[in-house]
């Protein structure tokens, strides 16, 4: 199983809580203007490498927090990324994932592959990127529409809790 790869960072503290590895996928339907990936946008672009293999240097960083699914945009590719996550986690590492869509977008697609990379998804950055609302003092996030958005508590509580 292979994702199609816009780049990686192996060491970040800007995707999310803690030291984490942050893969961006390539290819986003959003074109957010003022976006500051654009060269992820194409869906033909990027380069392809196994979820086995990306797990696999992942693991030999025990610093790391966890993964962050960045890109363009995960859940275009969420059958590959559910498949990350779910390797992630069976070794007690949380999953950050970045998403031009909102949470309720996501909850109401009638895919299975979406709702899975949901489900493995421990905090949720919702949101299309929007220039006017642009902060660069936000927490994880570019514009003040965004949410970090705690899936875990959320699944529990039936409602949306977002992180403080």
């Amino acid at each position: 199983m292979e994702i199609r790869l816009a780049g990686i960072v192996k060491e970040s503290i800007t995707d999310g809580p803690g030291i984490r590895y942050t893969v961006f996928v390539q290819g986003c339907p959003h074109g957010c203007p003022g976006c500051h990936n654009p060269q992820t946008h194409d869906f033909s672009g990027g380069t392809f490498r196994s979820v086995e293999s990306i797990f696999e240097e992942f693991k030999q960083n025990p610093m790391l927090k966890g993964i962050t699914l960045s890109g363009g945009e995960p859940f275009t590719q969420p059958k590959e990324l559910t498949h990350l996550a779910k390797l992630v986690h069976s070794i007690g590492k949380d999953v950050v994932t970045y998403s031009g869509w909102t949470y309720e977008e996501l909850s109401s697609m009638k895919s299975e592959a979406i709702q899975d990379l949901l489900n493995e998804t421990d905090m949720l950055v919702d949101g299309k990127f929007v220039e006017a609302q642009k902060n660069l003092e936000l927490r994880f996030r570019g514009s003040e529409n965004q949410r970090l958005i705690d899936m875990n508590r959320t699944k529990a509580d039936g409602k949306i809790v977002l992180v403080e």
